[in-house]
């Protein structure tokens, strides 16, 4: 018979546990920058699918990169007959540009991005993949 009361308090002890974690993890989203919560996930998110982040990456390097699109620049003075969008792993930032293409079914700003190729930089020495292979995750 003695048990049965022990149980039910190591029981309610994980339930007030569990409770604490959650009001904190309530507050801690209500009070914070949004912006910086957004940063933290996404960097998570990236770390827990094994991609490269982005900060890390050197010129020439074969990586894999999970992030968001910012913004998205199709057939403009400044993208040259390609597609150029801005992918941000909570880390950094990098181009990415599909050459030759006037638009791309999917690509588009908020949008996750599971992306491959090898690094390389632009004219303004920011870091950019060209043409590269990606797989659309929300």
């Amino acid at each position: 018979m003695s048990a049965g009361p022990r149980w039910i308090c190591e029981r309610s002890g994980e339930a007030m546990a569990t409770a604490e974690g959650y009001l904190r993890r309530l507050t801690r989203r209500l009070t914070e920058d949004p912006e910086q919560l957004d940063v933290e996930e996404l960097s998570d998110e990236a770390a827990q699918t094994g991609a490269q982040k982005a900060i890390d990456c050197q010129r020439g390097q074969e990586v894999t990169m999970v992030g968001t699109l910012r913004s998205v620049e199709t057939n403009s003075k400044n993208c040259a007959g390609g597609v150029r969008a801005e992918l941000f792993d909570g880390t950094d930032t990098v181009m990415l540009v599909w050459l030759g293409q006037r638009r791309i079914a999917g690509i588009e700003s908020g949008r996750t991005l599971r992306v491959h190729g090898r690094v390389g930089k632009l004219e303004n020495g920011t870091k950019a993949i060209y043409n590269p292979h990606y797989e659309i995750q929300k």
